[in-house]
């Protein structure tokens, strides 16, 4: 039997290269027509499925919100299917050949445990908490070999611009299950081009580049580290001048609770090295941990988080190595500027990335790490000193925690010094910032040498 959709694609390209993948991340402007593109998919993917009792869903952020948006199209583009049947209350649509189609919120995570899926889009994921996608869809598609549609627009850095950029990288690297594709309105017809020169000149520059340009790195004033800024650092060459003579520092973050992770970062100069991230360890499992990266690498300072870290530091220092515990709820070095010890340092990283600092580009840790340094926001209390966002916030935003970031804002602690004189960490006094701060390096005259 033949059956026509009253649907006609815009760029029927696009739905190939959804089909070509089993993972695909479409970011679109405002009115794109993102909606009726994923639930035509949909209907493709169920009309076509050899599989017994297919099942495929529309996941928006919350149930009412995907009902408003998706169930009508899901109606009116099934209505020439012979034989469909369509349950209101239940809110799916059942096909002849006994694939089903229904929507779900976000917001009841507990209505999506233990169902398989074929296929599934998420609908505004930058609104979904991550474990919706982690915990309970992946698992969901697994034992069926599903797929799954992400489709929004950008806002700040959460869900949907991990996803993004994992899609994006793993897509450059030739890998055939994972597509991106971006649709900012410059380059589609889907508005009026008066009503595309309105919007630009009514919408504040961050809102025209995230909502009608589908820019990931458009970031709000109360972000401390603008996507921009790690994205140019990973990026970036050093020379051995920017590294070689400088002290080695290891930030240490001891994990809180079950789920998170201790992590050990070695940071020399300008460059950071890749993280070893840890899960499921005890205190004295880190502690040896901890103790055989001071023996290979033999750093200058070793800064450890104080907070859940008291039983790695007494280890530690029962071994006979030197760390300095860090309260990162503590005092600051300079009261008047933060209000506590993890602003500051946060503070100063910040500073390092725009003086030169060389992030990790390589690993399966860089678009975690790339998440955390850029989702942190601030702001300033009564008595004018800067507060960094609460891990905690950061972790439902991010659905973990930050504990790579504070592990390499550890690394800033407190001045370094090397053990002979005139090697100091930082700068003469002349090259302090106006709060006596350095978070550069004269690296001397240009050396050939990578690194």
């Amino acid at each position: 039997m033949r059956v026509t959709i009253p649907y006609k694609p815009r760029d029927l390209s696009v739905h190939e290269r959804l089909e070509a993948a089993r993972f695909s991340v479409v970011a679109a402007h405002r009115r794109y027509g993102k909606t009726v593109l994923a639930v035509n998919h949909t209907i493709k993917g169920a009309l076509t499925c050899n599989k017994p009792r297919g099942s495929f869903a529309y996941v928006a952020p919350f149930r009412n919100q995907a009902k408003a948006v998706a169930w009508d199209y899901l109606k009116y583009y099934t209505s020439p299917i012979p034989g469909r049947t369509v349950n209101e209350s239940e809110l799916y649509i059942m096909l002849p050949n006994g694939a089903r189609i229904r929507i779900y919120g976000a917001d009841n995570p507990d209505s999506l445990r233990g169902l398989y899926f074929d296929g599934v889009v998420l609908d505004e994921v930058a609104d979904m908490k991550p474990e919706v996608w982690g915990e309970i869809i992946q698992p969901a598609l697994a034992d069926r070999e599903g797929w799954a549609l992400f489709i929004g627009t950008p806002h700040g850095i959460n869900l949907f611009s991990e996803l993004y950029y994992r899609a994006l990288e793993r897509q450059q690297k030739g890998d055939p299950l994972w597509c991106a594709m971006s649709f900012p309105v410059t380059g589609t017809t889907s508005l009026p081009p008066a009503e595309v020169e309105r919007l630009r000149a009514e919408l504040s520059e961050n809102a025209w580049r995230q909502e009608m340009l589908c820019d990931f790195t458009a970031s709000s004033d109360d972000i401390l580290i603008p996507l921009p800024d790690v994205l140019e650092a990973e990026a970036r060459q050093l020379a051995w001048d920017d590294v070689g003579g400088m002290p080695v520092i290891l930030g240490v973050d001891v994990a809180r609770f079950g789920a998170d992770s201790s992590v050990i970062v070695r940071r020399q100069g300008l460059k950071a090295d890749g993280p070893v991230v840890m899960r499921g360890l005890d205190n004295m499992q880190l502690a040896d941990r901890v103790a055989a990266a001071i023996m290979e690498h033999r750093p200058h300072a070793v800064f450890i988080d104080a907070g859940q870290g008291q039983g790695v530091i007494d280890r530690l220092r029962q071994l006979g190595h030197d760390v300095i515990e860090v309260p990162f709820g503590g005092k600051p070095l300079q009261e008047g500027r933060f209000a506590n010890r993890r602003s500051e340092m946060w503070y100063g990283l910040r500073q390092w990335l725009k003086s030169g600092g060389k992030l990790p580009d390589e690993g399966d840790d860089v678009p975690r790490l790339r998440a955390e340094l850029s989702a942190p926001l601030y702001w300033y209390d009564a008595a004018g000193r800067m507060v960094l966002e609460p891990k905690d916030k950061i972790k439902e935003r991010l659905g973990a925690s930050p504990d790579i970031a504070d592990a390499l804002a550890l690394t800033f602690a407190a001045p370094v010094a090397l053990p002979e004189p005139g090697q100091e960490m930082f700068l003469p006094e002349q090259a302090r910032d106006a709060h006596g701060f350095l978070f550069s390096w004269d690296g001397g005259e240009d050396d050939a040498r990578p690194w």
